[in-house]
C-alpha cells in the first residue's frame, strides 16, 4: 500500500513539473514578446536605415537601385510555428531608380513607388533585418499569406503583455 502511494505521488510530482515547464516556457516567451514590442518602437528610425541598406545591398530587383524605404504604420507581429522566433511586418513604400547599363533605363514604371512589408527578426536581444520585403502585401496579408509558417500575435495580446509586466 506504501509503495503503491509512494509511486502514485513521485507520478503526480512528475505531472506538475512537466506542467509547470510549459508554463515557465510561455511566460518567458510573453516577457521576450514584450521587450522586442518595446525594443522595435525604441530603435524604429535605425531599423528603417538598416532596411534599406540591406535591401539595396542584395542587388534585387535586377538594374533597379534602392533610393527610398519608409516605414509606414505600426508594426505587425507573429511568431514562428516550429521555433517561436519573433518577426516584425511593418508598412512599407519603396522607391526604385535604373541603374546606367542595367537595362531598366527605358522601363517608365521603374519611377512608380512600390508598397509591401518589411520583415524584422528579433534574434538575441535584438531587431535585424536582411532587407526581405514582401511587396505588394500590406502586413496582415503578408502574415495571413504565410500562415503555414507564422502566428500572428495581436495587439490586445501585446498590450495585455504590458500591461501585466508593469504590474510585477
Amino acid at each position: 500500500m506504501i509503495v503503491k502511494l509512494l509511486l502514485f505521488m513521485v507520478a503526480l510530482g512528475l505531472v506538475a513539473l512537466w506542467l509547470g515547464r510549459g508554463w515557465w516556457r510561455h511566460r518567458r516567451a510573453a516577457a521576450e514578446l514584450a521587450r522586442a514590442h518595446k525594443a522595435f518602437a525604441y530603435h524604429r528610425d535605425r531599423l528603417a536605415a538598416e532596411f534599406l541598406q540591406a535591401a539595396g545591398s542584395q542587388g534585387k530587383p535586377r538594374g533597379l537601385r534602392w533610393v527610398r524605404s519608409d516605414l509606414d504604420g505600426p508594426p505587425f507581429f507573429a511568431t514562428d510555428r516550429t521555433n517561436g522566433d519573433i518577426y516584425a511586418l511593418v508598412a512599407v513604400i519603396i522607391g526604385f531608380e535604373a541603374i546606367a547599363g542595367g537595362g531598366m533605363e527605358d522601363v517608365a514604371a521603374v519611377g512608380n513607388l512600390r508598397s509591401g512589408s518589411a520583415v524584422f527578426r528579433w534574434q538575441r536581444g535584438r531587431w535585424t533585418t536582411d532587407g526581405w520585403a514582401i511587396l505588394n502585401l500590406a502586413p496582415p496579408e503578408a502574415i495571413a499569406h504565410y500562415t503555414q509558417n507564422l502566428v500572428p500575435v495581436t495587439n490586445t495580446h501585446i498590450t495585455a503583455l504590458e500591461t501585466e509586466s508593469k504590474t510585477k
